[in-house]
């Protein structure tokens, strides 16, 4: 079973999040588990501060590095993965969260204000992940995409497993168009392949609509 710490200024952000769907539905048949721990817990001083102003000025927080090495110290285990979540880490694809589902034990810890005091990032990290090119006010929504994206590679979380094979990023090409009953809905009817039951068509169709919304909106996958 994978374990997850998850260490933040947020933690009810993810109370909902761990508890629904498929992922609540994992947690709850022990495929993962999934721990979330308030940094302040700890912090030393009465007022229980976690960040400060910058050492040569500039705006915004810094998350002090006293708070975060105790967390990370008292939470890790041999071998764990520390994994810091930044815009300025490496985008997180499925070959990343493939790689991290089957690991024993990860600790996420999530970034906030201007980010982290680069001693913690030197010292008790050992990966950085961006879930992509733009800037969230806090690096626990981050920890969530990254959970619920490695979740999936974990066997039995999806319970169809089949589903992963047929998905965007999977391969080089985008997902093809889905459709369910009715066979018409406001004079629109479902591609007539899609009912014919031949399913050797059935894939060419499926195939050349992933290339042809590849090609459309993503053809960066296709160099």
């Amino acid at each position: 079973m994978l374990r997850i710490d998850v260490i933040t200024l947020f933690p009810k952000m993810l109370d909902g999040f761990l508890t629904e769907s498929i992922l609540g539905r994992g947690c709850s048949a022990g495929l993962l588990e999934v721990k979330v721990h308030d940094l302040r817990r700890w912090c030393l001083d009465k007022h229980k501060k976690a960040d400060d102003s910058p050492f040569g000025g500039g705006a915004g927080m810094v998350l002090k590095p006293e708070p975060v090495f105790a967390a990370i110290e008292e939470l890790q285990t041999p071998g764990c993965k520390r994994i810091y979540l930044t815009p300025d880490g490496v985008r997180l694809s499925p070959s990343i969260a493939k790689g991290l589902s089957k690991l024993e034990h990860i600790i996420f810890l999530s970034g906030h204000y201007e980010g982290i005091d680069q001693r913690i990032r030197d010292s008790v990290i050992d990966q950085e992940i961006s879930i992509g090119d733009y800037v969230l006010t806090n690096g626990t929504l981050a920890a969530a995409v990254t959970i619920d994206c490695l979740s999936r590679f974990i066997p039995g979380v999806l319970g169809e497993e089949k589903s992963l094979t047929h998905e965007s990023f999977n391969g080089k090409l985008l997902d093809f168009p889905q459709y369910t009953r009715p066979a018409e809905f406001r004079g629109i009817p479902v591609p007539e392949v899609l009912l014919s039951g031949n399913h050797s068509e059935i894939e060419k169709w499926r195939d050349s609509r992933a290339l042809e919304k590849t090609r459309s909106v993503r053809p960066d996958l296709l160099t």
